[in-house]
C-alpha cells in the first residue's frame, strides 16, 4: 500500500456527487428486451446474483419454500467478501444482552448508526434491521453457525455491547454452514464461474430474467468489472418470480471507485477480494435503479501496512488494541484519538498521523487483553510476524522507534483513565473494559493503517428489499437487492458488524418476498 497516495486522498468529506447523471438517459426498459429472446436456455423461479451473506440468506428462504433457485457466482468459489470478513454481527435488543443486563433499544441502534453515517442513513432500513435481527440470528444458527456463547462484543462506534462473535473468527463461519445447507436443497442450483451480464426486460419495465456466462474466468488485470474479458458461453435464464442482487460492493473496481472519488488512486489498497467490482451495479443503474450515495467510500482503520488486502491482523488490532488497548503516534508517543470511535473518525485520525512519511501508528495491548479475546485473533498474526511480542514496554518502544519517555507516561495516563472509568483526553467509553488496561507483560504491538473496505453507496431499496426506480419512484417489478450493492443503510460510514446483519437480513427478506408470491 502506498501511504503517500492514502494521505493525498486526505479527509473524506463526502461532497455530494451528481451520480444521477450516470443514468439520466437510461430508459426504464433498458437491458435486453424480452421480445428479442427467442427461447430461454433455463427457467427458474428466482435468480440470485452473488453468493455472499445476502445471496445465501435469500436462497435459503426461497429454496426452503420450494422455489427453484439459481445462484450465480462469477468467482471460482462461493462467498465473496462475506467469506473473508471479520464475521461478527450486530443485533440490538438480543437475548444475551437481556441476560447480562445490557440496556439497548431500536432507537439507540439507529442513533449510533446515524452518528457515524453523518445522518444520511435511511432510518426505515435501519429500523427494519433492528426489528428482524433476532429472526436473522435464528436463521443462521439453525444452519449451524456458531457464536461464542454468552458473549457480546463492544464494537467501535456502538454505545453498548450488541455484537455476537462468530466462533470461526471470520465470515466463513456463516458461509460454510449456509452453503452446506443449500446443497441439501435439491431445487437450489449454485454455479461458480458464472458471470451475470445483463437483465432481460419486459415491455412494462419488469425484470424477466438474466443472461450470464458459464465457465467464465475472472482476470484481475482487467479493470472496471473485467469489461474486456469475453470468456465463457452465454446462457439466457427466465426468472419467473424475479432476480435478487447480492453482488457486493466495488472496492476493487479501480476505474469505478476513482470515478466516485478521484482522491482514491489505483495503488490505494483494499481489504476486498479481487471480484469486488461494479458490473452488476452499473447494469442495475442502466435499467433505471435509483443510485444512492455512490461517492462515499469507507476505510477500515484496523489494517496492517505490511500485508496485502485484508490480511490476518484486522481482528487483533480491532478487538485487542482498539477495543481494549490503545494506539499511539510513534513520533510523539501519545494517543491521538478515541480508539473506540466509528471507523470514519479513526481512519481520518490515522491518515493525519501517517502523513507522507509512512509514520504508521502503533496499536498496543497487554497479556491480560490477549487472554480475554478470541485466541484465533492473535495466533496467526504472531506466527506471520505482523504482531510483535515484548517483555517490557521499553522493548516495544525501541522496536517501533516510539518516542520512549512520553510513551511510558502516556501508558500510565491511559491506565489511570481505565481505573477511573473516565478518558479525560478523548472521552472514550471505558466502562466495558472491565478493568483491562496496558500493564501486564508481555506486551503486544502492531502497525496500523486504513484501507478501502466498504463502498457505502448502491441501489435504492425499500423495507421489502425491492429495488426502486429513479424513473417511476416505484419498485422495479421482479428486482430485489440486499447487502453492499445497496446504498443508504449506513450513510457516509457504517459501524462495524452492521454490514453482516444488513446483508443477512435483507437477503432473508427478499427470500421471504419470493416465497410469498403466488
Amino acid at each position: 500500500m502506498n501511504s503517500i497516495d492514502m494521505s493525498r486522498r486526505g479527509f473524506l468529506k463526502g461532497a455530494a456527487v451528481a451520480t444521477a447523471s450516470m443514468m439520466a438517459s437510461a430508459a426504464a426498459n433498458a437491458g435486453i428486451p424480452a421480445s428479442s429472446v427467442k427461447s430461454y436456455d433455463e427457467t427458474f423461479d428466482v435468480v440470485i446474483i452473488g453468493s455472499g451473506f445476502a445471496g445465501m440468506a435469500c436462497a435459503l428462504k426461497a429454496g426452503r419454500a420450494g422455489l427453484k433457485v439459481l445462484m450465480l457466482e462469477k468467482m471460482p468459489v462461493v462467498g465473496g467478501n462475506s467469506a473473508i470478513c471479520g464475521g461478527n454481527v450486530a443485533c440490538p435488543v438480543n437475548p444475551v444482552q437481556k441476560a447480562q443486563g445490557i440496556k439497548d433499544s431500536k432507537e439507540l441502534f439507529i442513533a449510533d448508526c446515524m452518528k457515524d453515517g453523518l445522518g444520511i442513513n435511511y432510518p426505515d432500513l435501519l429500523g427494519t434491521i433492528a426489528d428482524r435481527c433476532n429472526d436473522t440470528i435464528k436463521m443462521v444458527v439453525d444452519c449451524g453457525c456458531e457464536f461464542v456463547p454468552n458473549h457480546m462484543l463492544f464494537e467501535g462506534g456502538h454505545s453498548v455491547p450488541r455484537s455476537y462473535e462468530i466462533k470461526a473468527g471470520s465470515g466463513s463461519g456463516y458461509i460454510r454452514p449456509m452453503h452446506a445447507e443449500l446443497k441439501k436443497i435439491p431445487n437450489v442450483v449454485i454455479r461458480t464461474r458464472a458471470k451475470f451480464d445483463d437483465f432481460i426486460m419486459g415491455e412494462d419495465g419488469s425484470v424477466q430474467g438474466v443472461t450470464y456466462r458459464r465457465n467464465y474466468r475472472f482476470n484481475a488485470k482487467l479493470v472496471s468489472d473485467d469489461l474486456e474479458n469475453k470468456s465463457g458461453k452465454t446462457v439466457t435464464v427466465r426468472a419467473t418470480k424475479g432476480v435478487m442482487l447480492a453482488a457486493g460492493g466495488f472496492s476493487r473496481d479501480i476505474w469505478f471507485r476513482q470515478t466516485q472519488d478521484p482522491r482514491v488512486v489505483p495503488t490505494t489498497d483494499s481489504t476486498n477480494q479481487p471480484g469486488a467490482t461494479a458490473g452488476v451495479l452499473i447494469k442495475a443503474l442502466g435499467i433505471g435503479a435509483a443510485p444512492v450515495q455512490l461517492c462515499w467510500l469507507q476505510f477500515l482503520p484496523y489494517c496492517n501496512p505490511r500485508e496485502k488486502g485484508f490480511g490476518v491482523s484486522v481482528n487483533f488490532t480491532n478487538h485487542a488494541c482498539m477495543d481494549l488497548g490503545m494506539v499511539v503516534d510513534r513520533k510523539t508517543g501519545k494517543r491521538f484519538m478515541d480508539e473506540h470511535a466509528g471507523r470514519k473518525i479513526k481512519s481520518d485520525a490515522l491518515f493525519k498521523v501517517i502523513g507522507t512519511d509512512e509514520n504508521y501508528p502503533i496499536a498496543i495491548c497487554d497479556d491480560a487483553i490477549v487472554k480475554a479475546i478470541n485466541p484465533s485473533f492473535v495466533k496467526l498474526p504472531l506466527e506471520l510476524g505482523t504482531v510483535k511480542k515484548f517483555n517490557t514496554l521499553e522493548e516495544l518502544a525501541d522496536h517501533f522507534k516510539i518516542n520512549k519517555a512520553p510513551f511510558l507516561e502516556e501508558v500510565k495516563r491511559f491506565n489511570g483513565f481505565v481505573k477511573a472509568g473516565d478518558d479525560k483526553d478523548f472521552h472514550r467509553i471505558l466502562k466495558f473494559n472491565k478493568g483491562l488496561d496496558v500493564s501486564k507483560p508481555p506486551f503486544y504491538g502492531i502497525e496500523c493503517c486504513p484501507k478501502i473496505h466498504h463502498t457505502m453507496g448502491g441501489v435504492k431499496i425499500n423495507t421489502h428489499a425491492q429495488v426502486i426506480s429513479a424513473v417511476t419512484h416505484q419498485p422495479i417489478k421482479g428486482l430485489y437487492a440486499g447487502g453492499e450493492v445497496v446504498g443508504g443503510v449506513h450513510g457516509a460510514s457504517r459501524l462495524g458488524t452492521v454490514a453482516v446483519i444488513d446483508a443477512l437480513t435483507f437477503g432473508m427478506i427478499a427470500g421471504e418476498q419470493f416465497a410469498a408470491m403466488k
